[in-house]
């Protein structure tokens, strides 16, 4: 009993041992705000927008975009639709009689994947400044203009921004982004971060290099191989836009299980580039390797510990481990957790890492999503119309 109480000691304090150091990082750099200075300017735009039956609210996404405080006659407007609902047709329509933005519609035959459909509108893209944005989501007035503004330096190549306000309510995934950008800030002032928001992303045009087809974080891909290629991906809390999220534990596992998955196999696929890029190989994705790879089954096997050594200390009353775990993800659904929401809000995201590791481990990365392709959710679209 001794030996398994110091195993479950030791898993426990090698789990939070790097987040100790980078809380340690964050107090001494201090960092906030924008890492990048800002000057007023006014590139042209493209923003790629990628399709896939999405009638009933691409529309509200058109009048989304054209409410941003830019000038539209220097933005264009890409959309890259492979649906066989009448998302095009609406499209071209809401665009009929309007000066600007001007339209680029590439209409597929075919659905091939988020990645491929990616590739075709950023070589669509005519701009000098490339958003990449979903139909799902909503975009403060001020998104373009931030964004514009850290691109102005010319280090930055690219940055992404927060999901200020999570449509639908959802608790657990409000605590996650609030915690994932603090650890965002952090990186960005350091160097550069590693993941990259689908609802909006933005990229010079001349840095922009094709992703594999197969990603499923494409992203967050782009943004790494910019990185690699010399340039700055930052994380600027003042771009702002709002998504939709559950906060149910069965509902979350499609859409955080496949993130997640998507995240690791990126990050096996460029190992290589470990200790390479300067503070950005050095610390920053050490810490993503840790957080997405090593925490999650440190984690599990901190429970497995805990369980197997109530159990032979009490006998069946040792099933009160397991039970409380099964209390605290039943509250934690629920958002009544009150100050300790967001640490369910991690221990959720940990759970889609563990789950996703064991996929890949196990079949290969097959099933839904895998290939880049999967089903809307219709109840999380349903907040958005």
């Amino acid at each position: 009993m001794r030996r398994l109480v110091g195993l479950l000691t030791g898993l426990l304090a090698l789990t939070g041992l790097p987040y100790l150091l980078y809380l340690a990082l964050y107090a001494v750099r201090r960092p906030s705000g924008s890492p990048a200075e800002k000057w007023p300017r006014e590139p042209t735009v493209s923003v790629v927008l990628p399709t896939y039956n999405e009638a009933p609210i691409v529309e509200a996404k058109l009048d989304d975009l054209l409410a941003l405080d830019y000038p539209m006659e220097r933005v264009e407007v890409v959309v890259v639709d492979s649906s066989d609902d009448r998302t095009a047709d609406l499209v071209e329509r809401f665009f009929e009689g309007r000066a600007a933005p001007s339209l680029t519609l590439v209409r597929k035959d075919d659905r091939e994947g988020l990645a491929v459909a990616l590739n075709e509108g950023y070589a669509a893209a005519a701009n000098e400044v490339v958003v990449k944005t979903d139909c799902d989501s909503r975009l403060a007035p001020d998104a373009l203009r931030e964004a514009v503004a850290n691109l102005a330096d010319p280090e930055v190549a690219a940055v992404t921004g927060r999901n200020a306000e999570v449509l639908g309510g959802s608790g657990v995934e409000r605590g996650y982004r609030d915690v994932q950008a603090t650890i965002q800030t952090l990186e960005s002032h350091l160097d550069s971060t590693l993941i990259f928001h689908g609802p909006f992303s933005a990229f010079e045009r001349d840095a922009i290099v094709p992703v594999d087809e197969d990603s499923i974080a494409d992203d967050t891909e782009l943004a790494l191989r910019i990185r690699r290629n010399g340039g700055r991906v930052v994380f600027d809390p003042a771009i702002r836009y709002r998504e939709a999220a559950h906060s149910a534990f069965r509902k979350r596992r499609r859409q955080k299980d496949r993130r997640a998955m998507g995240l690791l196999r990126l990050l096996w696929r460029h190992r290589d580039a470990l200790g390479r890029y300067g503070t950005y190989g050095r610390v920053v994705l050490p810490f993503n390797w840790w957080f997405m790879l090593v925490s999650p089954w440190l984690l599990v096997c901190s429970l497995a510990a805990a369980t197997l050594g109530s159990l032979a200390v009490l006998g069946p009353f040792g099933l009160a481990v397991p039970a409380g775990v099964a209390a605290f993800v039943a509250a934690g659904s629920r958002d009544a957790l009150g100050p300790l929401q967001p640490l369910y809000s991690l221990f959720d995201t940990q759970v889609s890492l563990a789950r996703a590791s064991a996929k890949l481990l196990l079949a290969g990365g097959d099933g839904e999503g895998a290939d880049g392709t999967w089903t809307p959710d219709r109840e999380l679209r349903e907040v958005l119309q």
